[in-house]
């Protein structure tokens, strides 16, 4: 039941009447009324009429018997005060819908979905946290609204550090479960060995070239450090409670037989130009700092092929093969060029069609206390593990640290960067997970206490009113956040939603109300509970009932 998009529609006809165009209402919740429209003041430099005199005309065309009362206020806002009779007749609706008054959609997407995307032979580290995160929360929320999503976990399993890193396996017995238990001091010594001894580096190198080619050990043993890792990255989300599963991962060593017909493809299209030996797109519309076109980098003077080459196969397998029909890439922003510039070359080529939307999903990064990158005391990457560790450990319980690290991260706009402050996050008060659990849990225990079902949902007093009001905003909520890839939009909802609950208990006595007002007090707050849960869930934090 989305209020907002019902007022719009009944409000638009009027205001195309005044102003002889389709205009957007703009319908908003407010604090002056129940809803607000502020199309009026928009119109009045076109109109060359005083705004409240617009509004005026456009309430007085306006046909919202049944719905609304509608008033003109301030300088020419339309205040739109919901019915009774709707506000009773919705909060019943959604009280005996499973979905919450939020259908499925109505023409389902193949929805592909990249994210997270570690990589192999390496501990997932601070900066995976924000795609794994944001990503599975995207992938709930399109999953629940019905559309068909595909998960791909873009793994880095190919390329020159796996010579260095297979060929130091090989002097460690081939043993990879043993040798690589601890991926980071692995790496590490496999990356020692490779800058100070030259035969270990000769070596390295020339085991590039058999792992390329095919030779069954290199790739037996390549294949055991891509299971092993998998392993580890399976743990990690299990633990963050991330849906990514063991067929998920789409590593770049998928698309590595595709690569040669990709360059021999944008050859033939005449999208490749030869720059320094390197076979190179040049996107229109894309220059440098100077000036010049700025290349993207197909295969390099070497012969090798990098990120474009693989990200070009992946985007041809995917829109094609998978049938997607949105692409949605959740990288950090740092990469908006590169993924704009290879859209741009996959349309060219015709293997990304107009039909089919290819979206960049960036992100901020994870700041320390001092405004700079989260690094540890030695100056490297933070362990994920380090700060799921002291998150679990300083919480009441593990659902409360896990979920107040995926709410801080999800709370804000993706596109800024925000600052990892544990005290911050771990606080019961505040814009903040450990808050919207407590909420739940409040509510959980009002029916303990109460020892019968909540009966139909009534509104009379104010804070049941604005409670009810809210509650009826869910969907609009959850349908804008996945449309537009903003799981903020929820997080904010929730949040509203837990402190106008919180208003209503202080001044809405449950328990002990009178037995009618006390049965329709509990239908309401049963279904902020349902709404709390399910919203949280769609953002993939847990809800507990008692903590």
């Amino acid at each position: 039941m989305n209020l907002e998009s019902l007022l719009h529609d009944r409000l638009a006809p009027a205001l195309e009447a005044v102003a002889g165009r389709p205009v957007d209402p703009a319908v908003r919740s407010s604090p002056h009324a129940d809803f607000q429209s502020g199309a009026p003041l928009a119109l009045a430099r076109e109109l060359e009429r005083p705004p409240r005199e617009i509004a005026a005309d456009v309430a007085a065309k306006a046909d919202l018997t049944g719905l609304a009362e509608i008033a003109v206020s301030g300088p020419g806002f339309l205040n739109l005060t919901v019915s009774a009779g709707l506000l009773d007749g919705s909060l019943q609706s959604v009280a005996v819908d499973d979905r919450l008054g939020v259908p499925l959609v109505p023409d389902p997407q193949r929805v592909v979905i990249d994210y997270s995307g570690p990589n192999v032979a390496k501990e997932m580290h601070v900066g995976h946290l924000r795609s794994t995160i944001i990503g599975d929360a995207l992938a709930r929320m399109l999953e629940w609204l019905g559309h068909d999503v595909v998960r791909v976990n873009h793994l880095g399993d190919w390329g020159t550090p796996f010579g260095m890193l297979v060929e130091h396996l090989v002097d460690l017995g081939g043993d990879a479960e043993h040798s690589i238990s601890d991926l980071t001091a692995f790496y590490q010594a496999a990356r020692v060995k490779f800058d100070g001894d030259d035969d270990f580096r000769t070596r390295a190198r020339l085991r590039v070239v058999a792992l390329q080619s095919g030779d069954p050990l290199s790739r037996d043993l390549w294949r055991k450090l891509v299971a092993q890792s998998e392993r580890y990255f399976l743990d990690v989300y299990a633990r963050l409670g991330v849906t990514l599963g063991p067929a998920d991962f789409a590593g770049e060593s998928r698309y590595q037989d595709d690569l040669d017909t990709i360059v021999a493809e944008l050859g033939e299209k005449g999208l490749l130009s030869e720059s320094d030996g390197a076979l190179c797109a040049f996107p229109d519309g894309f220059t440098g700092r100077d000036g010049e076109p700025l290349p993207l980098i197909v295969r390099k003077a070497d012969g090798g092929y990098g990120y474009a080459a693989t990200d070009l196969a992946a985007i041809r397998y995917r829109a094609g093969t998978l049938g997607g029909q949105r692409l949605l890439y959740v990288v950090g922003s740092p990469q908006q060029t590169h993924f704009a510039m290879v859209f741009a070359v996959a349309r060219a080529a015709g293997w990304l069609p107009a039909e089919v939307t290819a979206e960049h999903i960036g992100f901020g990064s994870i700041l320390g206390a001092d405004g700079k990158m989260l690094k540890s005391r030695a100056g490297d990457s933070v362990k994920l593990a380090t700060l799921l560790d002291e998150a679990v450990g300083r919480a009441s319980a593990p659902a409360i640290g896990i979920g107040a690290i995926k709410y801080a991260d999800l709370s804000g706009d993706r596109r800024g960067d925000y600052v990892f402050d544990l005290d911050r996050m771990l606080a019961i008060t505040g814009n903040t997970g450990p808050y919207l659990q407590m909420a739940y849990a409040r509510v959980c225990s009002i029916f303990r206490k109460a020892g019968r079902e909540p009966g139909p949902v009534t509104v009379t007093e104010p804070a049941e009113r604005a409670l009810a009001l809210t509650l009826l905003g869910f969907e609009a909520a959850v349908t804008t956040a996945a449309e537009q890839a903003e799981p903020h939009r929820l997080a904010v909802y929730l949040h509203d939603l837990a402190q106008a609950f919180s208003v209503f208990y202080e001044r809405c006595p449950v328990l002990r109300a009178e037995p009618e007002v006390r049965a329709g007090r509990l239908g309401l707050a049963d279904l902020t509970a349902r709404t709390l849960h399910t919203g949280l869930f769609l953002l993939g934090i847990e809800a507990p009932e008692e903590i």
